[in-house]
């Protein structure tokens, strides 16, 4: 009796923390700039990051990290979008200062679109490129 109490223990625990481990990876993309961009008021170069998101609902916090670093943290929306993204890619728009700025991410195989806060990105006013 207490083999099966212990098996069924180490049963449940397991699907918890696989269950985890999907979550924590549903919530995560890679994304690869081509171009410096600026977000958050900090400039990123050209290479592959890493965005990684937390929170419920419409409002999340959104972390970029670079290899294992931090570069940016920034509030954002999710977005519901009606197909699935095709590939993971970014939305940029045209800064005061000509620069690149980061408005949206577009996470591969997901029905949904991750759009920066206007604070974060910077003035928007032109169309998002994809």
């Amino acid at each position: 009796m207490k083999l099966s109490k212990l098996a069924v223990t180490l049963a449940t625990a397991g699907l918890f923390f696989a269950g985890v481990a999907i979550s924590a990876e549903a919530n995560r993309t890679t994304i690869r700039i081509d171009q410096k961009i600026t977000v958050d008021g900090k400039t990123l170069d050209s290479g592959k990051y890493t965005a990684e998101w937390t929170g419920d609902g419409p409002s999340v916090q959104v972390t970029l990290l670079h290899g294992k670093d931090t570069v940016a943290t920034f509030a954002a929306q999710i977005k519901q979008e009606p197909t699935p993204n095709s590939n993971d890619a970014i939305g940029t728009t045209d800064g005061p200062d000509g620069s690149r700025q980061l408005s949206s991410i577009y996470p591969n195989g997901k029905r949904i679109s991750i759009q920066l806060n206007s604070d974060s990105a910077g003035p928007s006013g032109s169309s998002p490129s994809r």
